[in-house]
């Protein structure tokens, strides 16, 4: 994919002049699950907010419905141009002081936007990164979400039972910030260039985008508990063909992005604080040599 062979297109409609939060989402023919998205945002936000799509083709009919929705901004390409280049691609109509990315197939639930407010405040200045914490119908092994299914599919949604329990469901704050929906002072984005396009379609974008964090100076990686979204999970990944994102990381960086995540960000376990890098021994450095020559030989 070239971005050169793309019809692009931004639209900027939205009347709220200094909104606190600016939305991202990306979206590639997933319209019910989309339009489920953007009623839970409506219904369930509290924060003054600006919500910016972007359409990836659209031939479910999706742009369609997006042009009908005064209140959302909207960027548009007739070819899927993956998460990396739409994010970027909106930053010329982000009015919010705050960006957040979520996916299509979320389901923000009460409080989900005032809790990661009252987490920025009480933070005091604006080198942080916060997630909000999923709530997951499967078990994937994934530490820094929460269990509970309520339909994995729009049509099989237990609205009604995940709005009455989401709350109780326990789970204590967490450390390693990564996955959306997660939250940024605009100044972060801007200095970390948003998402690196180098992983399009997105594949491994994540942490490398903590990992552009990092080696700014940022150390808060901290998840919300009381933020919380309703997570339906990989309903356009599996339609992908994936990029060689693990290889990436490692060419880039010099070690794997799963030991960023377990080693350095601790991601999923209890919130301690700040995280902080752990001193590499012999053995570790060997082995991460060798996954850099690996990677070096796989990209090929």
């Amino acid at each position: 994919m070239q971005l050169t062979q793309a019809c692009l297109q931004q639209v900027n409609r939205s009347a709220h002049p200094n909104p606190l939060l600016t939305l991202l989402i990306p979206t590639w023919n997933n319209l019910a699950y989309l339009k489920l998205c953007i009623q839970s945002i409506r219904k369930h936000s509290k924060e003054s907010m600006q919500i910016i799509v972007h359409v990836n083709e659209g031939k479910d009919g999706t742009l369609e419905w997006i042009k009908q929705q005064p209140d959302i901004d909207y960027t548009y390409s007739d070819i899927n141009i993956g998460v990396c280049y739409p994010l970027n691609y909106a930053r010329p109509l982000i009015k919010g002081e705050y960006v957040v990315f979520l996916n299509d197939d979320m389901y923000a639930l009460p409080g989900w936007d005032t809790a990661l407010m009252e987490e920025v405040r009480s933070i005091g200045h604006k080198w942080f990164f916060l997630s909000a914490t999923m709530i997951e119908p499967t078990e994937t092994g994934n530490a820094s979400v929460i269990v509970a299914n309520y339909g994995t599919s729009p049509e099989e949604f237990k609205e009604q039972d995940l709005l009455k329990e989401y709350a109780g469901l326990q789970k204590p704050d967490w450390m390693g910030a990564t996955w959306p929906p997660n939250i940024v002072h605009r100044d972060v984005w801007d200095l970390a260039g948003g998402y690196s396009i180098e992983y399009t379609p997105g594949m491994y974008s994540d942490p490398d985008f903590s990992m552009k964090l990092w080696t700014m100076g940022i150390r808060l990686f901290k998840g919300v508990s009381r933020s919380r979204v309703y997570h339906f999970g990989g309903k356009s990944t599996g339609r992908i063909v994936r990029n060689k994102g693990h290889y990436t990381f490692i060419g880039k960086w010099g070690f794997t992005s799963s030991w960023f995540t377990k080693k350095v960000l601790d991601r999923g376990s209890d919130f301690t604080g700040p995280a902080s890098m752990p001193p590499l021994g012999l053995g570790q450095q060997l082995k991460l040599a060798f996954k850099r020559i690996g990677a070096a030989l796989k990209s090929r």
